[in-house]
């Protein structure tokens, strides 16, 4: 699935996506706390949380994560929007909540990511 496939359904305004047409969507997580992203999320995965600083780019980027969907309306700051767009990095703000938007992106087909082990 293409990222843009998601935008209206989650109801998201996109703040950063000039790649945005072409970056497939293999799975999903969910997550607040980075270091558990690192250590769980999947590349190509599309990462709900409601984290909006500059390191949720660099988490991102590590995992090989093309898109973060930022939720609860979360102000996204200039020096996240920088870094995103130098990474090539879409992100997306709903006012849906994490809950909301996981339960969107399952509606669609896109699965969550498993558990090592």
């Amino acid at each position: 699935m293409k990222v843009t496939q998601i935008v209206e359904p989650l109801k998201a305004e996109i703040v950063v996506g000039e790649k945005i047409a072409e970056q497939d969507i293999a799975g999903g997580y969910c997550g607040d706390l980075l270091s558990d992203c690192i250590a769980n999320a999947k590349e190509g995965s599309i990462w709900v949380t409601i984290q909006s600083h500059p390191n949720v780019v660099a988490v991102a980027v590590l995992v090989g994560m093309p898109c973060i969907v930022i939720c609860n309306y979360q102000e996204v700051n200039e020096e996240t929007t920088k870094r995103a767009q130098k990474e090539g990095i879409t992100i997306l703000r709903t006012s849906l909540t994490s809950y909301q938007a996981v339960s969107v992106l399952s509606s669609l087909g896109i699965p969550g990511t498993k558990r090592h082990g």
